[in-house]
């Protein structure tokens, strides 16, 4: 008994040390990153690194998105949500073993930001075929494909706004960008709301499992592709906002 209290204790102790000082969300502080503090514990002694981690979580959403297409029935979309769901734990091990041993890097943020958007094309394109094998849709399989299209582009733009040539906030401590938030007013607090509900709809979709539970996936499916539609109308016009103005000759922003 005592042997198992002084596991857990340490388990404990590189949850703490291990974690960010400030989480991007509830469910990633609260429920994946528990059970990645175990991860971590039997890592944390081994040659493996945090940027295997951190391919191993894709290989594992690669795995979720070959369930969701080869795997029929309410059962087995559970078991793809649940794998989809160990993806995040182990994507939450790799910052948190890198953190532990004192060697996070800015290379390794953007290596985990871009798996990050692997895992989301996996998953929403084996969404979208899922869906149409079960109604033979065409229509599903176009907006599947609109959807992935809105989703590469935001993430094309999203690092192309990030540059300091544009002027970007700093990353936080963490290497997350910019914080949401800051803005004032009745105007500001709105804006506020609606971008926190599009985060918890579009990043670390922790819902997903509710979702299958419910045998409702086509929930996820039109929120995912809604949001990521408004997140790239949103970055276009903040491109043509700031780059498409008219300007005096020898004045304008061009390469």
């Amino acid at each position: 008994m005592a042997t198992i209290a002084a596991l857990f204790s340490e388990i404990a102790d590189i949850y703490r040390a291990s974690k960010k000082k400030r989480d991007i969300n509830r469910f990633t502080e609260y429920i994946a990153r528990p059970p990645a503090s175990v991860v971590v514990y039997f890592l944390r002694n081994t040659p493996i690194t945090p940027n295997q981690v951190t391919f191993l979580s894709a290989v594992v959403a690669a795995a979720s998105a070959a369930m969701l297409v080869l795997l029929p029935g309410h059962f087995w979309l559970v078991m793809a949500a649940l794998v989809y769901e160990f993806s995040f734990v182990l994507d939450c091990a790799d910052g948190q073993l890198a953190r532990l041993r004192k060697i996070a890097s800015p290379a390794g943020h953007l290596l985990d930001f871009l798996m990050d958007e692997l895992k989301a094309m996996f998953i929403f394109a084996a969404v979208a075929v899922r869906l149409w094998q079960q109604n033979l849709d065409d229509r599903l399989l176009l907006v599947g494909i609109a959807g992935l299209f809105c989703l590469a582009a935001g993430l094309s733009l999203t690092s192309f706004l990030r540059r300091p040539e544009l002027g970007a906030k700093q990353a936080t401590e963490d290497g997350q960008p910019a914080e949401v938030g800051g803005r004032r007013g009745p105007i500001g607090l709105v804006l506020t709301a609606l971008e926190m509900a599009s985060r918890f709809v579009v990043h670390y979709p922790q819902y997903i499992w509710i979702c299958a539970a419910f045998d409702r996936i086509d929930i996820y499916f039109w929120a995912y592709a809604g949001v990521n539609a408004l997140y790239l109308a949103k970055c276009l016009a903040t491109v043509l906002l700031r780059l498409g103005r008219f300007a005096p000759p020898g004045r304008e922003d061009h390469s």
